[in-house]
């Protein structure tokens, strides 16, 4: 009896395990992006483990509160941020016209040029992976090969039209490569663990240092929080994991008999440039909208928020820990020969691992660099596909929605690349995680008003699943939080250009 109970129980987790993890890890992925590398590693490589690990395991604390808002919109409302921002501002009672050019567009400008500079960093990061791996291949190919490799992988499952397991199965692989690499930097690298645990307690020593261990710290936060995982966090939680794909979800149309191959290619481009019939004219949702069943609540919002938080307490946090981890160990010292020794960018990290560790630790840093901006660039082009979609109402196949994306960030980096090399891509790193510094509290903030609106996130029959006080206070004091410490980066910044 007791096996059998067991084996029961196991089947259950089984399923739950099949049905509903994937969101989170998804969302993860945003956590540990090439942006999250270049800040990490130059605070681990100039402060040490002391007080840095504790800045990233609030960042993470933070980053985990607003993801499960954004989860919890999903899965109450049915519809994701970017849509909200639209179903709130587009047809304003008081003044539409003026609401509309003056927050609503712009608020959806900031959001794309936030999802570009996202991409850009992946695309970079990638390519410097490749160009690590292989030395004699110029920066720019290796960008070309970035962007065409994250395109292809897109056309094959198009996440967007219906819940696609292969596409979170992929990104779960991914994920899983790169936190297997840190795992094996980790054991080669071998840290003071006694000391790395000492980082997580809070320490007074973060103030008392030069400014430039603040502006450290700061920059952890606005490199941790990203503003296209709440809107992709949102969307993914929109989606039934129980029912059964619909006919139109499968594509069942009748399948017309291909003779040649000029059929099937004509078939295929025509399918390509289509406009999806599930792809909903949000028109037609915002007059007839109405919230998820109590049914649909119970079946997803708890497996979700579950499957948010351990993703981001097991994966994106501990990602970002090994990276400081590992610069403080193999760069930052306190005797007076090794002290000054700080690393300027990605270029430079390989190159000591390589030096005093060997070639093949230095190698799976590359390989793992290459893992993390290949997955960030995956879920930050879909990204671009939602806000798209759910801010103007675009009507165009996704096909030409990610070749657009793609583009806008191909162009600077290729540019970037040809002009300045490896000199101007740090630079271009940094720049990118400024813009999402500007950008994140203009996305977190309609995000915690709409979850803390009881109009808006009450269901059938009544039930609230607005935030608490508590919660709502916490969400905000947070918004402050990062709204402070991202203008003081963005004018610590400008101070030193």
């Amino acid at each position: 009896m007791p096996l059998l109970q067991f084996l029961r129980i196991w089947q259950t987790v089984l399923y739950h395990v099949k049905t509903h993890v994937g969101i989170g890890i998804v969302c993860a992925v945003a956590y540990f992006d090439p942006g999250n590398w270049s800040v990490d590693l130059q605070a681990g490589s100039s402060f040490g483990y002391r007080p840095m690990l504790f800045v990233i395991l609030m960042a993470g604390l933070g980053a985990i509160v607003l993801q499960t808002l954004s989860c919890k919109l999903g899965c109450v409302t049915g519809l994701d941020l970017a849509a909200h921002c639209r179903l709130l501002l587009h047809d304003h009672p008081k003044h539409p016209l003026l609401v509309r050019r003056l927050v609503l567009y712009p608020l959806y400008v900031l959001s794309e040029v936030a999802i570009i500079a996202t991409d850009l960093a992946e695309l970079l990061g990638s390519a410097i992976g490749i160009c690590l791996i292989f030395p004699s291949l110029p920066l720019w190919a290796g960008v070309v090969i970035t962007a065409l490799d994250v395109f292809i992988f897109l056309l094959i499952s198009d996440p967007t039209r219906k819940h696609s397991r292969l596409f979170e199965v992929v990104v779960i692989a991914l994920v899983m490569s790169v936190f297997a690499c840190f795992v094996v930097l980790l054991v080669k690298v071998k840290p003071d663990w006694p000391q790395v645990f000492m980082g997580y307690i809070p320490s007074k020593a973060l103030f008392k240092s030069d400014p430039s261990a603040v502006y450290s710290a700061v920059g952890i936060l606005g490199a941790t929080v990203m503003p296209h995982a709440l809107f992709l966090g949102s969307f993914m939680a929109t989606q039934d994991r129980h029912s059964p794909p619909s006919h139109q979800d499968q594509g069942t149309e009748p399948d017309l008999p291909l003779h040649n191959m000029s059929s099937r290619v004509r078939k295929g481009i025509k399918e390509l440039f289509a406009v999806s019939a599930t792809d909903t004219d949000i028109r037609i949702v915002e007059a007839k909208r109405e919230n998820n069943s109590p049914a649909f609540i119970r079946q997803h919002l708890k497996h979700e928020m579950v499957d948010v938080i351990s993703s981001l307490l097991l994966l994106a946090v501990p990602i970002n820990s090994a990276i400081l981890v590992m610069a403080a160990t193999v760069f930052y010292s306190v005797s007076e020969d090794t002290s000054d020794i700080t690393v300027a960018g990605l270029f430079d990290a390989h190159d000591l691992i390589k030096a005093r560790i060997g070639k093949g630790a230095a190698f799976v840093f590359a390989l793992a660099l290459i893992l993390a901006g290949q997955t960030s660039g995956i879920t930050a082009t879909l990204a671009g596909q939602i806000v798209s979609q759910g801010f103007i109402n675009w009507r165009v196949s996704p096909f030409l929605r990610r070749l657009l994306t793609r583009a806008l960030a191909l162009v600077p980096s290729v540019a970037v690349a040809v002009a300045v090399g490896r000199e101007g891509i740090d630079s271009l790193l940094v720049v990118s995680q400024v813009i999402l510094s500007v950008v994140l509290p203009f996305v977190a903030f309609p995000l915690i008003w709409l979850t803390s609106s009881r109009r808006v996130m009450r269901v059938e029959g009544g039930q609230d699943h607005s935030n608490g006080w508590i919660l709502a206070v916490v969400a905000y004091g947070i918004w402050v939080v990062v709204l402070v410490a991202n203008s003081y980066a963005v004018v610590s910044w400008g101070g030193l250009t």
